[in-house]
Formats: C-alpha cells, sequence, structure tokens
C-alpha cells in the first residue's frame, strides 16, 4: 500500500540502523576500555566471579607484604646471629690461649680484655637486630606470623630464638655446666678452661638456633614466589573472563561503520517512496 501516513520500508529501515548504532556503541565502548565486562549491566554473572577473584588478587598484596616484612625481620635475625657465631669463635681461640698456665699475667690480661670485649658485642648484636619494632633473638623475642593466605586463615610462624648473654643458648648443659652473660672472663687458667666447653657449647646452640631461621626464611621466600604466581594466574584468569580481543573488536568497529553508512542509505531510499507518491496525482 503507498500511504505517506505510513512508511513500512523507512520503519524497517530505522530498526535495523538503531540496532547497528547500539552495537557500534558497544564495539566503541569495548575499544576505549578495553574490556567486554565493564560492568554488571554488561554480563552480570561474569562481572560478579571477576570481581570476586579482583578482591582475591589485592588481598594477595597484602599477604606479599606480610611475608616480605616477616621474611627481612628473619633475614635480619640470622645476620645478627651470624655474628654472634662469629664472635663466639673468636671467645673459644680467646679462651683457649688464656688456659695456658704458663701465660704471663700481662697477657693474661690482654687476653681476658678481649675476651669480655667480644663478650660484649654480642648483646650489642643482640640488641640490634632489629627489624620494623621485630626483635627475634633477644630475650622475649618476637616470633614472625606471616600471612599465608588471602582469607587470613593461615598463617607462617617463624620462633624466636634468645642468643642473648645469660639465655639458654649460651648455656653449657654438660658436666660442669657454665654460661656466657655479662660476668663471663677468662681471668684465670682454670675459668679459661671451663669457658672453652662453654663457648663451644654455644657455638653448637647457636648455630642450630641459625639453622631453624634459615629454614623458616626459605620457607617464606618459596611463599612469596608461589603467591606471586597465583596472583598472576588469577589475574591473568580475570582477563580472560573480562578482556575484550581488541583485533577483533577492531574488524567488528570496521564492519558496523559500514553497516551504519548502508543503513542510513536504506533509510533514505526509504524516506523518499512517499514523494512517488505524488506522481499519481500529476
Amino acid at each position: 500500500m503507498n500511504s505517506v501516513n505510513t512508511n513500512v520500508g523507512a520503519m524497517a529501515a530505522l530498526q535495523n540502523l538503531n540496532a547497528t548504532n547500539s552495537a557500534l556503541a558497544t564495539t566503541q565502548n569495548r575499544i576505549n576500555t578495553g574490556l567486554k565486562v565493564a560492568s554488571a549491566k554488561d554480563n552480570g554473572a561474569i562481572w560478579a566471579i571477576a570481581q570476586n577473584q579482583r578482591a582475591t588478587s589485592q588481598s594477595l598484596d597484602s599477604v606479599k607484604e606480610s611475608l616480605q616484612r616477616g621474611s627481612s625481620t628473619v633475614d635480619v635475625a640470622i645476620a645478627a646471629g651470624e655474628s654472634i657465631s662469629d664472635l663466639l669463635l673468636q671467645m673459644k681461640s680467646k679462651a683457649l690461649a688464656a688456659s695456658d698456665a704458663t701465660l704471663d699475667t700481662n697477657s693474661r690480661v690482654a687476653l681476658n680484655d678481649d675476651f669480655k670485649s667480644l663478650r660484649d658485642q654480642i648483646q650489642k648484636a643482640v640488641d640490634n637486630a632489629e627489624f620494623n619494632g621485630a626483635n627475634m633473638i633477644k630475650s622475649g623475642g618476637t616470633t614472625v606470623m606471616a600471612l599465608a593466605n588471602a582469607d587470613g586463615s593461615q598463617y607462617i610462624t617463624i620462633q624466636a630464638a634468645d642468643l642473648s648473654l645469660g639465655s639458654a643458648a649460651m648455656t653449657d648443659s654438660g658436666p660442669g655446666a657454665g654460661v656466657i652473660d655479662d660476668t663471663s672472663s677468662i681471668a684465670t687458667a682454670s675459668m679459661a678452661h671451663d669457658m672453652i666447653a662453654t663457648v663451644n657449647a654455644a657455638i653448637v646452640n647457636v648455630s642450630s638456633a641459625l639453622s631453624k631461621l634459615g629454614t623458616g626464611s626459605k620457607s617464606l621466600s618459596a611463599h612469596l614466589d608461589f603467591v606471586g604466581k597465583l596472583q598472576d594466574t588469577i589475574d591473568a584468569g580475570v582477563g580472560n573472563l573480562v578482556d575484550a580481543d581488541l583485533a577483533k573488536e577492531s574488524a567488528k568497529l570496521q564492519a558496523l561503520q559500514t553497516k551504519q553508512q548502508l543503513g542510513l542509505q536504506a533509510l533514505s531510499i526509504a524516506n523518499q517512496s512517499s514523494s512517488m507518491v505524488l506522481g499519481l496525482f500529476r
């Protein structure tokens, strides 16, 4: 039917043009944001899954920070413990030299002064082995508890090890047990002889404590690597869900722009059909 009131062809062309414009707007938005699911209205289910995974990934940032703090605290404790172990080796050498009963008084005094200086350096190393307010090797030291997962339900625990003067680590538990404290000296050959066994026991105890701290440090480092890989995998998974294929969108944009131009021409042709009615009245 020829009618100037109702142009069916124009209505069909307009509907198609509107659909093309809508698809074009969607494609342009994907190109602008780089996302095929940028909001809940794009795809509610996928958006919700992606948000949950983003929350997990961001939580893992806190886990990594906790592990890094813990690792630094343990590493500081290990560095101080190694210094203490070196000081004990020097103290053993001084005690062994002082155990010689034929030493003259001046030599014994000099060895004892060196021994006491090394002894005092142990406590200084203990007191300064602090990172971010945490000291693992002082009396009542801090036990490291680093976050291990995103929901805070698991921890990696590294026990403190007291290496201060007078502690169990500085004590010989064998016969004639002795202890290295702030009064220890090698002023006589007998005291020096007894101190050799005490220093030997301290060396063993400190080495054992350092071994445990070293194992803990390795655990933190290994878990930090795992968390980093886990976070990368989660981020990649989120990208698979919501990222737009820009090569595909680029090709689609070209097609839609062409389709839009054709739609405009189709609408223009359809709108001219009403003018053809005038020919009937000439």
